[in-house]
């Protein structure tokens, strides 16, 4: 696996394409361009592969099964019926980049992408300039963590962070934590810390997945739900994913490892959505002021794609207009790893690799367009 030191500068790097991201959507796209004879760079941000994994908190387990979380051409190690911890995704990644010799390197932020006066794209990175005929940003477009506007008037004296910064209990104070919302992640986190503090959830209950997930006779319908529902049936292939694509783009999965009833059982408390802060404290809609020593934001993601991609790509909530990945507005321009790109799967592990292998295709068709021609001899 090629690597740099990332405190190596570099005046300027040319390339026919480069892949921006080293995650499961970059190594993907990697391993199809490669597959392809293309000459392209994957340059990521982290010190090692797998890194965004590990930074998650210590006690997440992944919400699919090792039978579905393999990229092409390497299935995912050990117990097939298992939900993996996010370190064991973590190395799972950094060993498929070595299994197929991808071309990573590490340590390179990329800070800025243009369109440069002859028609390249211009990176500005870390590691200087870059520039290429094709780019692939290969990331989910939901990475900057989001916050209501009325956090910052929380008190002082509340320990306050989001669900990205979250790693485990001893992080917080003693005394009640309000975790603010209740989607996956937020009752993941709940359920951790009601071991060790009071606990409230505040948010609008997602609905759940009606079977146990984790239950072995139970994986045919795991299996059905995510290779054939999530990747098949919700889809812009079809008629009823592309009716289903608007409401699903932006709205929070259903609770999958747990219940309403198990949040209950443990002693979770839950109320509504909190409206606002008060005398450092929040409030909900009915104005009573909950009395919590700490908050865990568990208030999702945003897009942070348009404060370094400086081209005019982007609608007017900041998701790139595209089709299946291909940029509607920028030839050479693709995405891999959105959320309900193609589909309900595409920002999932098992959905990724169908994505990578149609975007790597169309890049490799615009490489060999640019190739000369030989002439035929009269």
């Amino acid at each position: 696996m090629a690597t740099t030191d990332p405190g190596t500068t570099t005046i300027e790097q040319d390339v026919d394409t480069i892949v921006v991201g080293g995650g499961q959507a970059g190594l993907s796209v990697g391993h199809h361009l490669a597959r392809l004879g293309q000459d392209f760079v994957i340059l990521d941000a982290a010190e090692r592969i797998g890194d965004a994994w590990r930074r998650r908190w210590d006690s997440l387990r992944l919400f699919t099964p090792n039978h579905v979380n393999g990229l092409d051409g390497m299935a995912f190690p050990g117990d097939p019926d298992t939900f993996p911890t996010k370190d064991e995704m973590a190395d799972y990644l950094a060993a498929y980049a070595d299994e197929f010799d991808l071309p990573v390197r590490s340590g390179v932020r990329v800070q800025a992408v243009s369109r440069g006066n002859d028609g390249r794209f211009v990176l500005a990175t870390t590691a200087g300039q870059w520039r290429a005929a094709d780019v692939v940003v290969a990331m989910g477009n939901y990475q900057q963590p989001r916050l209501p506007d009325f956090a910052a008037d929380l008190g002082d004296d509340v320990v306050a962070l989001h669900s990205s910064h979250y790693r485990r209990p001893d992080q917080l104070q003693p005394g009640p934590v309000l975790v603010v919302g209740a989607a996956n992640s937020g009752i993941e986190i709940a359920m951790e810390l009601v071991k060790s503090h009071e606990v409230v959830v505040a948010g609008d209950h997602p609905g759940h997945i009606p079977f146990d997930v984790e239950k072995p006779r139970n994986q045919w319908l795991v299996t059905l739900v995510l290779r054939g529902i999530y990747h098949r049936v919700l889809s812009v292939d079809t008629p009823i994913g592309r009716r289903a694509r608007p409401k699903l783009l932006h709205q929070p999965a259903g609770l999958v490892r747990t219940t309403p009833a198990e949040v209950e059982a443990v002693g979770i408390e839950r109320v509504g959505p909190v409206e606002g802060i008060q005398d450092g404290q929040p409030f909900l809609a009915d104005g009573s002021r909950l009395e919590v020593a700490n908050v865990v934001w568990a208030t999702g993601y945003q897009s942070g794609l348009p404060r370094w991609i400086d081209l005019d790509v982007f609608d007017e909530v900041g998701d790139p207009r595209h089709d299946r990945g291909v940029s509607s507005d920028e030839p050479g321009l693709f995405f891999v790893g959105l959320h309900f790109q193609r589909s309900l799967s595409s920002g999932q592990v098992h959905g990724v690799g169908r994505d990578a292998r149609f975007v790597a295709e169309r890049v490799a068709a615009r490489s060999a367009s640019r190739r000369p021609r030989r002439a035929v001899p009269a």
